[in-house]
C-alpha cells in the first residue's frame, strides 16, 4: 500500500488543441509505462472518434510511478480531460477528483477563452496550479507574451511556469518535479467510513457497469459489499483495479487512489455519477458533496430510420447517459417519424458527437431533428409553459409573448479583427457591454446573444474572420422577451412536423426560402406537382414546387392534325387533377438530414 504523501491526483486542463494528450503521452513515455513497440500518439483518447477529430472528447485517467530526485516513488494520477466549452462538466468532474491541475498554454497562441474559464473552475475548488507554457519549440512561439498574460489575465505568478515542448519531449522531466513538489498529496482523513466518488461511468455489454471512482477514506476490496448512497442499493464487487494505461486489475483501492470498480450491476440505470460508493455493513453517514446538477442548453430528436429499431435505440441512449451525465433524454412521438425520444445537449458538438456515438458504438441508424433551445412561452391566462419542441408551441392566438435564452460570451481575438466580429455580434441580435484589452495583441470582448443564435454557425463564422485566432466561452445569462415565430413547412398542403422551428420574425423568410429551395432539390418527382411551402401561422412566406412525372402520351402519335396532341395532353393533365387531390408523398430520409444542413 502506497502512502498518502507519496500520492499525487492532477487533471491537464487547457484550451482546445494546446497539446494536452501529447504531453500526457511524454510523461507515460518517461515513467515507463508504455513501450516503444505500443505506444501510438494520443494514447489517452481511446475513441476513433477522438483520434480522427484530434479532440479529446472523455476524460481518461491513468496511474503512473516517478522516481523523483529525492529517490522516493511516486503514484501519479493523471486525468486527461477535454478543452471544448461543449465539454466544460467532464472538466469539472475530473477536478473533483484531484488536488491539482496542470495548466497548459499554447506558446503560439497564448491564454484563450477556455483557458481562463477552466482555470476559473480550478480556482472555486482550491486546486494548486502549476502554469505550463507548451510548444515552445515553435518557430511563431512567443513566450514573453504567454508569461506577461499569465500574471495580467490569470494572475499566476510567472516565475512558477515551467517551458515544455511535449512534441520534442523538452522540460517534462522538469515538470514531473513541480508535480511532486508543488501539488499537495490526498487529506489524510480521521474517520474510518468508506467513502469514493464516482466521477465517471462506462457500459461493457459483457461485464456491466464499469464505475471510475476516487477514494477519499476507508478502502475497497475485490468481493466486498458496497453500497450506492443516492439510492441504498447493495451489491457486491466484482473486480477493481486502477488504469495503466488500460484496466490492470488488483486487489484493493486505498484511500487517495484513483481506480475502477466493477460491481455486479447489469442496468444503466443502477449508478449515476456523482454518487458515493460506501461499505454495505458500515455504510458512512454522510455522502461527499456530489457534482452540480447540469442543465442541458440545446435539444434535438432523435429517431430511428426503421422504426422496429426503437427498442435497440431505447437501450443504447441509456447505456450512453451512464458515460456521458451531461446528457439527458425523454420518449416522444412524431407523426412524420414514429416514435423517438428529445435529447438534450450542452452545445452543438456534444450533440454531433453524441449522434456519431450512437452510430458507430451501437450502430443505430439515426434521423436527428433540427436543433432548438428552451423558450419560456406566456399565455395570455396568465400561465407559463417551458417550450423545447416547436411542435408544443401553443395556438398563437393564446400566447402573450416568448422570452429566450441570452448567454454571456467573452470572446477573446486578435485587435485587428474586433470590427469584423462586433458585426457578426449585431448580425446575430446580439450587443456588446465590455471591450478590454488583455495585451498588447489581444482583445476580450463581452457580449449578450441569444443562444438560438449562437449555436448554429457562430463559432465557424468566428474562426473564419478572425483567421483561426478568436476563441469563445459562454455562460448562461437570462431570458429575455422576443419576437418570435413557429414556421412551418407545407408538403402538399400538409405541415411536417419534424420541420418546424422557431425563429425571429426578422429572418423567417429567408429562412423559408432556404428550406423550401432545399426541400424541392430533395424530394423526388412524383406523378402530380407537389407544392413546398413554408408558413408563419396561415400566411405563406415561401413556396417552390417540385415538378411532376411526365409520360409522354403523345408518342404514339405520328403526323395528323394538332388537335390530336391536344386532346391527350388535356386528358392527361385532368388525370393528374385527380391524382393530387388523392395522392401522398414519400419524403426521404435525406431530407430530414439536409434541412439540418441547412443554416442562413
Amino acid at each position: 500500500m502506497m502512502q498518502q504523501k507519496y500520492i499525487r491526483n492532477f487533471s491537464i486542463i487547457a484550451h482546445i488543441d494546446h497539446g494536452k494528450s501529447t504531453l500526457a503521452d511524454r510523461m507515460m513515455q518517461m515513467c515507463n509505462l508504455i513501450d516503444d513497440r505500443t505506444f501510438h500518439e494520443c494514447m489517452l483518447d481511446d475513441m476513433d472518434l477522438e483520434q480522427e477529430r484530434g479532440i479529446t472528447i472523455k476524460s481518461h485517467p491513468v496511474r503512473m510511478n516517478h522516481i523523483a530526485e529525492d529517490g522516493i516513488s511516486y503514484e501519479m494520477n493523471l486525468i486527461d480531460t477535454p478543452g471544448h466549452v461543449d465539454f466544460a462538466y467532464e472538466v469539472s468532474r475530473s477536478l473533483a477528483a484531484c488536488e491539482g491541475a496542470v495548466l497548459l498554454i499554447d506558446a503560439a497562441q497564448g491564454v484563450q477563452a477556455q483557458t481562463v474559464a477552466n482555470v476559473n473552475l480550478a480556482m472555486k475548488q482550491n486546486l494548486a496550479i502549476i502554469p505550463v507554457i507548451n510548444k515552445i519549440d515553435l518557430p511563431s512561439a512567443d513566450i514573453d507574451l504567454c508569461l506577461e498574460q499569465l500574471e495580467d489575465i490569470l494572475m499566476l505568478p510567472a516565475e512558477d511556469a515551467v517551458l515544455v515542448s511535449a512534441k520534442e519531449n523538452t522540460g517534462v522531466p522538469e515538470l514531473l518535479e513541480a508535480i511532486v513538489k508543488q501539488i499537495p498529496p490526498p487529506p489524510q482523513t480521521d474517520g474510518t467510513e468508506t467513502k469514493a466518488i464516482i466521477f465517471d461511468s462506462v457500459y461493457n455489454p459483457y461485464r456491466g457497469v464499469i464505475s471510475y471512482v476516487r477514494i477519499f477514506s476507508g478502502s475497497l476490496e475485490k468481493n466486498s459489499s458496497i453500497q450506492l448512497y443516492s439510492t441504498g442499493l447493495k451489491t457486491e464487487l466484482k473486480e477493481v483495479g486502477q488504469f495503466a494505461p488500460d484496466m490492470k486489475e488488483g486487489k484493493t483501492l486505498y484511500p487517495g487512489t484513483v481506480g475502477y470498480i466493477i460491481p455486479n450491476l447489469k442496468s444503466p440505470k443502477d449508478t449515476k455519477i456523482g454518487d458515493t460508493v460506501t461499505d454495505a455493513i458500515r455504510p458512512c453517514s454522510v455522502a461527499l458533496p456530489g457534482f452540480e446538477e447540469i442543465k442541458p442548453m440545446v435539444f434535438s430528436s432523435l429517431y430511428p430510420i426503421d422504426t422496429n429499431d426503437y427498442n435497440t435505440l431505447k437501450l443504447s441512449v441509456s447505456k450512453l447517459q451512464l458515460n456521458d451525465a451531461a446528457f439527458s433524454y425523454q420518449m416522444e412521438t412524431s407523426i412524420a417519424l414514429g416514435f423517438g425520444f428529445r435529447c438534450g445537449f450542452l452545445g452543438l458538438l456534444h450533440m454531433e458527437i453524441i449522434q456519431e456515438r450512437l452510430r458507430r458504438e451501437f450502430n443505430m441508424d439515426i434521423i436527428a431533428t433540427y436543433p432548438s433551445v428552451v423558450y419560456n412561452v406566456y399565455l395570455k391566462n396568465g400561465t407559463l409553459e417551458k417550450i423545447d419542441n416547436p411542435a408544443h408551441l401553443p395556438d398563437p392566438a393564446n400566447i402573450d409573448y416568448i422570452e429566450e435564452p441570452y448567454i454571456e460570451a467573452n470572446i477573446m481575438l486578435p485587435n485587428k479583427g474586433i470590427g469584423s466580429v462586433m458585426n457578426l455580434i449585431m448580425e446575430k441580435r446580439g450587443e456588446c457591454t465590455k471591450t478590454e484589452n488583455m495585451d498588447r495583441n489581444h482583445i476580450v470582448l463581452t457580449a449578450e446573444i441569444p443562444l438560438l443564435e449562437v449555436m448554429i454557425d457562430f463559432h465557424d463564422k468566428l474562426k473564419s474572420i478572425t483567421s483561426g485566432y478568436g476563441s469563445m466561452d459562454y455562460a448562461p445569462l437570462d431570458y429575455r422577451r422576443s419576437k418570435l415565430v413557429k414556421l412551418d413547412i407545407l408538403v402538399n398542403g400538409d405541415p411536417v412536423d419534424a420541420f418546424s422551428t422557431i425563429v425571429h420574425h426578422e429572418h423567417t423568410r429567408l429562412r423559408g426560402k432556404i428550406l423550401v429551395d432545399r426541400l424541392k432539390d430533395i424530394i423526388p418527382p412524383q406523378m402530380f406537382k407537389i407544392a413546398i411551402q413554408a408558413s408563419v401561422g396561415s400566411s405563406v412566406i415561401a413556396r417552390s414546387t417540385v415538378r411532376a412525372l411526365r409520360k409522354d402520351v403523345t408518342s404514339k402519335c405520328y403526323g395528323g392534325d394538332i388537335t390530336r396532341k391536344r386532346k391527350l395532353l388535356e386528358k392527361q393533365k385532368a388525370g393528374k387533377k385527380r391524382m393530387k387531390q388523392v395522392g401522398k408523398v414519400n419524403i426521404p430520409q435525406e431530407a430530414f438530414i439536409e434541412v439540418l444542413k441547412c443554416t442562413e
